[in-house]
């Protein structure tokens, strides 16, 4: 492990934060092809999709491992997409080696894996409160061998491009609120599903890979083949796939508060107020650089435990912690972005550096996912029930 974190390490260090700048200022387009060389290099150098079994090209490596592995990539917006590890396409992957039919597999995953294809999950819908996810308009309509899909959806992410989405839509309207949607690959080329825009993030809207889709769904027909796992299964399929990914986005952030520190630090020595006097002199620089090492570490220290939890008992058993890591890590991570900004004063505003496209991106952090309010409250209710109270 220390050998492929060494070799990660050069990788992005040398090949791939010299591609960032072009990243951050030209269109996606333009970026796009030397994207794709260097995963091709990553290919060459067997560093490829880690997270994936051997079988589909990966490197097999369990939660902890590549949880490792995904705060390296995160030092660099571009990092987890070099290497095929990049959301939404990484749980899709997952979610398809687990749950997928043979002829699933066959025709979406393992294109997906080898980085022929991209993939989109489409669930969140703009008319209601993603704080609700039983809550959807969207339905998919049995018709002989077929599904009749009508819907809204959007921050679709990486729609743009994709190859296939995996809708959300409710296939039982009558059965019980986690029950009733199912999860179903749909092509992103079939009749009737529009990618009406791209959708700008506070004014960059970005394309390809690196943007975020509103679809709709005007009586698209699907194969019931194409449903993941059992009608209805939708929500529970979700569930499964969040726990990982949760660990996947918090060492993601925390790959991101890394290098927002490193920069942080660089900049308060070599900038000087006056001549001989550093930024870093300052009480009040010195005290957000204590606060975010501290702050960086801790969380790391609870996400992999997380990590360690899942693989011993199980995402379900692990909820709680599952959502203490999601709020707490994005909490962390605007925080010392937002410092590492002020510290780079208006420099931090622009795209000279990553920061403030991390300032505008990952601000939904507290947001997708499930607002940090609803984690939150779903863990102190479980907290408070110990303790005798009776409802909340």
């Amino acid at each position: 492990m220390t050998e492929l974190l060494a070799a990660i390490r050069s990788f992005i260090d040398e090949r791939a934060l010299p591609l960032e700048s072009a990243f951050l200022s030209l269109p996606y387009s333009e970026v796009e092809p030397r994207l794709n060389e260097l995963r091709e290099e990553v290919k060459r150098r067997g560093l490829w999709a880690p997270h994936l079994p051997a079988e589909l090209g990966g490197r097999g490596l369990t939660l902890t491992e590549f949880a490792h592995v995904s705060a390296l990539l995160g030092e660099t917006p571009i990092g987890h997409y070099l290497f095929n590890a990049q959301p939404p396409d990484i749980g899709n992957c997952e979610l398809l080696h687990s749950h997928g039919s043979v002829e699933q597999k066959a025709v979406w995953l393992e294109p997906l894996a080898r980085g022929e294809i991209r993939s989109c999950f489409a669930m969140t819908e703009p008319e209601f409160a993603g704080s609700n996810p039983v809550w959807m308009a969207a339905t998919a309509r049995r018709d002989g061998d077929d599904y009749v899909i009508d819907g809204h959806k959007w921050f679709t992410s990486s729609a743009d491009g994709a190859a296939f989405t995996i809708v959300m839509a409710v296939t039982r309207p009558d059965a019980k609120p986690h029950e009733r949607a199912s999860q179903i690959i749909v092509p992103m080329d079939a009749p009737g599903l529009t990618l009406v825009r791209n959708i700008p993030v506070m004014g960059d809207t970005g394309s390809g890979h690196a943007s975020h889709g509103e679809l709709r769904f005007e009586g698209v027909r699907a194969p019931v083949a194409n449903r993941i796992g059992a009608e209805g299964a939708g929500f529970a399929l979700a569930q499964e796939r969040l726990g990982p990914g949760r660990v996947h986005h918090c060492m993601r952030w925390l790959g991101i508060c890394e290098r927002a520190f490193r920069l942080m630090c660089q900049h308060a020595v070599r900038r000087e107020l006056s001549p001989g006097h550093p930024l870093g002199e300052q009480q009040a620089v010195q005290h957000w650089i204590a606060e975010s090492r501290a702050e960086i570490d801790a969380a790391r220290l609870l996400v992999l435990d997380t990590a360690q939890q899942i693989e011993a008992r199980g995402a379900h058993a692990a909820r709680d912690r599952i959502s203490l890591i999601k709020f707490h890590v994005a909490g962390v991570l605007q925080r010392v972005l937002d410092r590492a900004v002020q510290v780079h004063g208006a420099l931090g505003m622009t795209d000279y550096t990553p920061l403030a496209f991390w300032y505008r991106h990952e601000r939904g952090a507290r947001i997708y996912d499930g607002p940090d309010e609803v984690h939150k409250s779903a863990v102190a209710r479980r907290i408070l029930k110990g303790f005798g109270l009776k409802r909340s």
